[in-house]
């Protein structure tokens, strides 16, 4: 028997709270799950990579049972996912679904990598200016100086 024409999909249970982040670039969903601290996370937690995407061509996508993200943590989302977009399900519903932005500011997220800058040697709170959202480049407010994507060290 031909299956032409016929289309076949793999049906993932549905979570009945959580949140489920979609459209995460493939090759950046473990980054994603990591930046999360998901790894330890002891609820549910269903991802898929490299599936098919009309809009992207392939993409990740991670369900968390009974997890509802900070805005610091849709701020660490956005910084390597920033086609992600954040669905919020309460009673097997969809309550919320938003794009991540990535901010213009990031505060206590990222070290500065550069080893003289004061965030270094005193304890305080890292600031960064974000110059360019779409290459990712960020700039030390203490330090001044411009870290991209690749030197990031997140808190």
């Amino acid at each position: 028997m031909e299956n032409k024409g016929r289309r076949k999909e793999l049906q993932v249970s549905a979570i009945e709270n959580g949140t489920v982040i979609d459209h995460i670039p493939a090759m950046n969903l473990f980054q994603v799950l990591r930046l999360l601290n998901l790894e330890g996370f002891e609820n549910q937690i269903t991802f898929g990579t490299n599936l098919d995407s009309q809009k992207y061509g392939k993409k990740g996508i991670i369900k968390v049972s009974d997890k509802f993200f900070k805005a610091e943590e849709i701020n660490k989302i956005a910084l390597f996912a920033p086609t992600a977009t954040l669905i919020e399900i309460r009673d097997y519903q969809v309550v919320e679904k938003k794009k991540v932005e990535i901010p213009d500011e990031l505060v206590n997220m990222v070290k500065c990598f550069n080893p003289l800058c004061i965030t270094n040697h005193e304890q305080m709170i890292t600031r960064f200016s974000v110059i360019d959202k779409k290459e990712l480049k960020v700039q030390c407010r203490y330090c001044e100086k411009i870290m991209e994507k690749d030197d990031m060290v997140f808190l």
